[in-house]
């Protein structure tokens, strides 16, 4: 049964993110979350509201889920900028019992799973900053000797049957991850990793927490790709439904900027849509089986808008010349995964305030050519960065996993991704099509 808080609870959240105050309530969700008052709000649903009505400057009124130690709660929160500060009123406090798993698995663990320990956590690289003791047995090493270590270096992560990576695509969504298949170097029977996000200092996106698990028998209680379709597809399609709503205005008068807000999360939530149909769809029997007739001018036009928020975060401007219109064959879902990947490389890597030029050609082949501004890539690197967990410089964000994709997805088309290394300052890179 439900229990329902008649008094609201309230918080200061400072610029850095820091909850500098808070009632009673909010200060035990926050120590239950793993941090405590003066550190950075750990509650990640509320400090996301937190820095966007710090970031729009306007007052925020919204509804939040958040997950107690033994309760889900479910709440209406107010966020009102207060100079450099967030006042946070949580107006509706309402307690529910937790909510029971989707898919169960209620078979018993073998006992030896049950005793050991084997938790590892991974930094935003996919470093290892610990292993347990167990688990650093099982890989046949020390935890001591982990630390630091790539964890492809220990292990060797496999695709499930429909060619995806749970732990990549975590990393790219920034999300949990469950079922990821990872072999030992070292020998050994295959684990299973799952974990959660880690965030910094700073409420930042820090790498994961995780356990890993002896592999089990087939027939596990995993979700089947209809099951995973219907959970997923509903809730986005609800999404795009109510952004075409508020874009349309279809509520009386709204600010221009509001319904470009509304827009760019409508066009973002069809691309996870078009992403979702590739996860659930069976295998392709042939290469080639799902490609057309696309148009690349239209696709990166597309992927650009994805990214633009990225971009106005550096005050960065992204320019689309040359083509109007140009008619090539391939599949228009990874099309647009490919720019998504290069635009933003170029914009991560281009200075604030820079250009990144998206170029349209028609050649022997149809060319989109994406130039950024940044510290490019020297010669003896032009091959090694295609590479799966390889980047072009230490330290330069990311596990080195989206050109390799990239190009495997460019190549399956009958296309390629090439590195211009004559193109002045900066990178350029062209995905190249075959014409339609």
């Amino acid at each position: 049964m439900a229990s329902v808080s008649p008094e609201p609870v309230g918080g200061i959240v400072d610029a850095d993110g820091r909850l500098t105050a808070a009632d009673p309530r909010l200060e035990q969700l926050q120590r239950e979350a793993g941090s405590e008052l003066g550190r950075p709000l750990a509650v990640p649903q509320l400090a996301f509201i937190a820095r966007l009505a710090r970031k729009l400057g306007v007052t925020i009124s919204r509804p939040a889920l958040a997950a107690a130690a033994e309760v889900d709660l479910d709440l209406w929160v107010r966020a009102e900028p207060e100079g450099g500060d967030v006042r946070l009123t949580i107006e509706s406090w309402v307690e529910r019992p937790p909510q029971r798993p989707r898919w169960p698995d209620d078979r018993p663990a073998p006992a030896d799973e049950i005793a050991a320990d084997k938790r590892f956590e991974l930094d935003a690289d996919l470093r290892l900053l610990s292993l347990s003791r167990d688990l650093a047995r099982q890989l046949g090493t020390e935890a001591s000797e982990a630390a630091g270590l790539p964890l492809t270096r220990l292990v060797q992560l496999e695709a499930d049957e429909g060619g995806d990576m749970p732990l990549l695509r975590a990393l790219a969504g920034r999300g949990d991850f469950s079922g990821q298949r990872a072999v030992p170097r070292s020998g050994g029977a295959p684990l299973i990793l799952s974990g959660q996000v880690r965030l910094g200092a700073g409420g930042e996106f820090a790498g994961f927490a995780g356990r890993a698990a002896s592999e089990r028998a087939e027939g596990g209680a995993l979700p089947g790709a209809p099951e995973l379709d219907e959970l997923l597809r509903l809730p986005l399609d609800r999404i795009v439904a109510e952004a075409r709503h508020i874009a349309e205005r279809g509520q009386g008068p709204l600010r221009s900027d509001y319904a470009t807000y509304a827009g760019d999360i409508m066009t973002a939530s069809r691309h996870l849509l078009d992403v979702l149909r590739s996860m659930s769809a069976p295998a392709r029997p042939q290469e080639g089986a799902g490609e057309g007739r696309i148009d690349l001018v239209a696709l990166a036009l597309e992927a650009a808008g994805l990214v633009q928020s990225q971009a106005a975060e550096a005050r960065m401007t992204l320019e689309v010349e040359g083509e109007t219109a140009l008619p090539a064959r391939g599949d228009a879902r990874a099309v647009t995964q490919i720019l998504v990947n290069l635009i933003g490389n170029a914009v991560r890597h281009s200075p604030d305030g820079g250009t990144v030029r998206i170029t349209a050609a028609r050649g022997p082949m149809a060319e989109i050519s994406i130039a950024d501004q940044g510290p490019g890539v020297a010669p003896a690197d032009a091959k090694r960065i295609f590479e799966p967990f390889e980047q072009a410089a230490p330290g330069a964000g990311g596990a080195g996993l989206g050109l390799a994709i990239a190009r495997r997805l460019a190549r399956s088309m009958g296309g390629d991704i090439l590195l211009d290394p004559g193109a002045g300052p900066g990178a350029r890179f062209t995905l190249r099509l075959p014409l339609a």
